[in-house]
């Protein structure tokens, strides 16, 4: 069997130039395209053919995407780059409502917009059939009376961004910080000027002067820092936000003298998969890559009831002793037995010092508790809070230390109690 790398480089130097202008579009919207894969794309089609558009879409696929997630975002670019003759003009379409500031009755599908501002940011356009080469029109932008990028960044919905964007909040992400503060401990420490009589060494002191108390010491109570405990959901309703949520945890576990003792990590969609590991390495894209190859079910279905089980029975005496706090993130759309979800939730929430859901979905102005899911969890947190952009998550870090902070908790429980006798045409909705 011949390999097609060690075929030669086809001669046609301008279908090799169209497919190199392509994987650098790929590269810009997200995907992982490097020069190597660019030649391996080359020799493939040289290989195959270039008789059916079919074929020719299959063949760069196979070379170009190598994660399931990674097909949208491929088959959206490989459209407006060769299958549209007009494809400039529409992505000037999608991309002129985001310039000038003006919210589009439909917007775009997140990959979409991806590939349209990645391929707008290439000068060369492709040789199509039938298709005019026209000179890009000068597009003046009136930034006057826009507030600032970063301050409009912070507000936008993870899944929203466009690949400049998440770029971006990431680094922003990398920034913030999740501070806590300390826990009183029984175990006190001798201090010059304590609060509290301190009568065991006091009187070891006056057995050394033949039993004469000459002072009174004094100490003043311990403290230790909580761990932090973190359950992500990144099934395929998640997959944005959980990615987003995990450059945050990995900027927390990576601080030092930010207050945690140790920062456990999780992420579950079918399945349990301990992170914690991977989420020690300094570099955020390679920790999140190892990370990834550990979770098998990204982007998949969703079991939380069974996840939380799993956790309560191999992981929750590990992890949760000594105060922990744990941060729950989730949509808390769950089909399983929501019998087994609130037993394991409720498990959960008496094995930690404080239960902290993060839910996307609260960006809704119209969210109610109404999934069954969501009604089996609720009761048994003690804080609900949104966290799909980077003011919600900056809010958690400066909600996270106050006790008395539940969120939306009690806004959401008072209307499950107005609907409680509705129950039965409440349903869950994927």
């Amino acid at each position: 069997m011949v390999d097609f790398r060690d075929l030669p480089l086809p001669e046609d130097g301008k279908l090799a130039e169209n497919i190199a202008h392509f994987g650098r579009a790929l590269r810009r919207a997200g995907l992982p395209v490097g020069p190597g894969r660019v030649l391996d794309a080359i020799r493939a089609v040289a290989a195959a053919g270039f008789t059916r558009q079919d074929d020719f879409f299959h063949t760069l696929q196979a070379i170009f995407v190598s994660r399931p997630e990674e097909r949208v975002l491929f088959a959206q670019t490989f459209r407006l780059f060769w299958r549209d003759p007009r494809y400039l003009e529409h992505m000037m379409n999608l991309m002129l409502p985001q310039v000038r500031g003006v919210q589009e009755e439909k917007p775009a599908a997140p990959a979409e917009k991806r590939a349209a501002e990645a391929l707008l940011a290439d000068a060369p356009r492709p040789d199509l059939p039938g298709a005019e080469q026209e000179p890009p029109e000068q597009i003046e932008v009136d930034a006057t009376a826009t507030a600032s990028a970063e301050e409009r960044l912070r507000t936008l919905d993870f899944e929203q961004m466009s690949g400049a964007e998440i770029a971006e909040a990431k680094r922003m992400l990398a920034k913030l910080s999740l501070p806590v503060a300390p826990l009183r401990t029984r175990r006190a420490s001798p201090a010059a000027q304590g609060a509290l009589p301190d009568l065991r060494r006091t009187l070891r002191q006056s057995l050394r002067r033949g039993g004469e108390i000459t002072e009174i010491a004094r100490k003043t109570p311990g403290e230790r820092w909580p761990n932090l405990v973190v359950l992500c959901d990144i099934s395929g309703s998640m997959a944005d936000y959980s990615r987003m949520v995990l450059h945050f945890v990995h900027a927390v576990a990576n601080r030092k003298g930010q207050g945690w003792a140790r920062v456990h990590a999780f992420t579950f969609g079918t399945r349990l998969t301990n992170i914690t590991r991977h989420l020690r390495a300094r570099d955020v894209d390679a920790a999140l890559k190892a990370a990834g190859a550990e979770a098998q079910d990204w982007s998949g279905g969703t079991r939380i009831g069974a996840a939380l089980h799993a956790f309560n029975r191999d992981w929750s005496r590990r992890v949760l002793g000594q105060g922990a706090v744990v941060l729950l993130i989730t949509d808390g759309l769950d089909r399983d037995d929501t019998g087994l979800l609130a037993r394991e939730i409720e498990r959960l929430h008496l094995s930690c010092r404080r239960l902290i859901w993060i839910n996307p979905l609260l960006r809704w102005t119209g969210f109610a508790p109404k999934a069954a899911g969501i009604r089996a969890m609720l009761p048994h947190v003690d804080c609900f809070r949104a966290g799909h952009s980077i003011a919600s998550l900056q809010a958690l870090g400066e909600a996270i230390s106050q006790a008395g902070d539940s969120g939306d908790k009690a806004r959401l429980m008072a209307a499950l109690r107005d609907h409680g006798g509705d129950h039965a045409s409440l349903t869950d909705r994927r």
